[in-house]
């Protein structure tokens, strides 16, 4: 029974398959006569068998060192949601809410937050960084998509200023790119002349309106796209989490979203298992399989983390 449930498990979560697949599969290739009810129990359970996992680790969200965030649109019955990430060191959290506000991240992560959250320039990221003192690195390959957007606007005094800066930019990541073999403290040095050199090209800005928005950017939250240098273990970008949350993108183009807030709690918790299996090269299936043997015996329910230190 453990086993095929981990099987449709599977086949639903992590192959994007519909109810109607998923019972073609369990009768051509199983031989196995399953309703589109019996399915939709059996997904029930893998759910509900997931639940003390997932709440472990969204427990444990707020004494992260440094997260990394990013959100994406939902959909249920034609009403938009947001799904968000959450990706930490060692697994990868999904949540869908209602709200793309700074609630969700006061809800997830607390009002004391003493991490460095990774992510772009978004509103909601801003008003939380601002109402809780939060310690912020925000994107730089989103700041050098906005930086390409001037240097190709037609009017040549603000083009002008985005190659320019663009420029600095590009310095910048020739100098992160060569860390490997380079002495730290001469490493650090050249890092902190690439910075400054930005920050100051930055904020002379010509008086032109799009370029002097950003130099505003540079002059109010300019420390916070440079926080990697000071901390480590802090990544420039938001990579991680755009990487994280690719696969819910295909997963909302074939299913279009969900039907109910159970297929909403279903779709957070798989994804959550998904994408940290993935991280630390372990089955999903297997531990889907593990899981639902615990959950049919009444045992605990094996940790999504890692057994070792």
């Amino acid at each position: 029974m453990a086993e095929l449930s981990a099987q449709v498990g599977w086949l639903k979560g992590v192959g994007h398959c519909s109810f109607s697949t998923t019972a073609r599969f369990c009768r051509d290739v199983l031989r196995l006569d399953l309703s589109r009810g019996q399915l939709a129990k059996v997904i029930g359970k893998a759910s509900a068998a997931m639940r003390p996992a997932y709440e472990t680790l969204a427990a444990r969200l707020p004494e992260e060192p440094y997260l990394n965030v990013d959100e994406t649109g939902h959909k249920e019955n034609g009403d938009g949601l947001w799904t968000w990430v959450f990706r930490a060191r060692l697994y990868t959290l999904f949540r869908i809410d209602p709200s793309r506000g700074s609630e969700v991240l006061i809800d997830a992560l607390g009002r004391e937050f003493a991490g460095v959250l990774g992510c772009d320039y978004f509103s909601a990221y801003r008003k939380y960084m601002g109402d809780f003192d939060v310690l912020v690195q925000f994107c730089l390959a989103h700041l050098i998509r906005d930086v390409k957007f001037l240097a190709d606007l037609p009017d040549p005094v603000t083009a002008n200023y985005g190659r320019r800066l663009l420029k600095e930019l590009e310095r910048l990541f020739h100098v992160i790119h060569r860390r490997a073999g380079v002495d730290e403290t001469r490493f650090r040095r050249a890092l902190e002349h690439a910075r400054d050199r930005v920050w100051k090209v930055g904020q002379r800005a010509p008086p032109r309106t799009e370029a002097q928005n950003l130099a505003e950017r540079f002059r109010r939250n300019g420390a916070a796209y440079f926080r990697f240098i000071t901390t480590p273990g802090v990544e420039p970008t938001n990579n991680l989490a755009e990487q994280a949350i690719r696969f819910v993108v295909q997963e909302r183009h074939v299913t279009q979203g969900t039907r109910s807030e159970t297929g909403r709690r279903w779709c957070q918790r798989i994804w959550t298992a998904t994408a940290t299996c993935a991280q630390q090269n372990r089955s999903v299936f297997e531990y889907l399989h593990q899981t639902l043997i615990a959950h049919f015996a009444s045992l605990p329910t094996p940790s999504l983390l890692p057994a070792g230190p």
